[in-house]
């Protein structure tokens, strides 16, 4: 099968497949729930602001922790102390929270460079066993580089395959 054909290369292949489904899953979830909250908080919050009630306004976005949320408070807790210093707690806590959202996805990045490399480690790894296979016959036969080039190809197409989906998700 393609599996037993990738040799031990498909042990690193599958965890780095693992570990970048995991944390897929985990951020699709976790920006999903933050979206709806912050929906809801921009919902109420825009409702109270529309009847001058801006000291429950406040309350609320403290209460929450969506990114919207904090993102308000920021900008309502300075609201006497003129536009340009809502502005300026409105872009520093913007940050914040960006920084916040893209927790986990180093991680993707770095599966994104590291699994095309063990792929192409894979390919070494593959081509040395074909060229061992030469040299202990002492001439070259279809039949004796098949096997590492089987190796060196599967590992590619592994590697490739992880990195692919994992740089679209990132």
């Amino acid at each position: 099968t393609n599996w037993d054909g990738m040799g031990f290369m498909r042990w690193p292949l599958a965890l780095c497949l693992i570990i970048g489904i995991i944390v897929i899953i985990w951020k699709f979830f976790s920006l999903m729930a933050k979206a709806a909250s912050t929906r809801k908080v921009l919902r109420d919050v825009d409702e109270l602001l529309a009847n001058q009630r801006i000291d429950e306004a406040l309350e609320l976005t403290r209460e929450s922790t969506s990114p919207g949320a904090n993102i308000l408070y920021a900008g309502l807790e300075r609201h006497e102390e003129g536009t340009e210093r809502v502005m300026k707690a409105i872009e520093n806590q913007g940050l914040i929270e960006l920084s916040k959202l893209e927790k986990g996805l180093v991680v993707l990045a770095t599966l994104t460079n590291v699994g095309p490399l063990l792929g192409f480690l894979g390919t070494v790894i593959g081509m040395i066993i074909a060229f061992q296979s030469i040299e202990a016959a002492g001439e070259v036969e279809a039949t004796l580089v098949a096997g590492g080039i089987k190796v060196a190809l599967f590992t590619t197409a592994a590697g490739l395959t992880i990195a692919i989906p994992m740089s679209i998700f990132h």
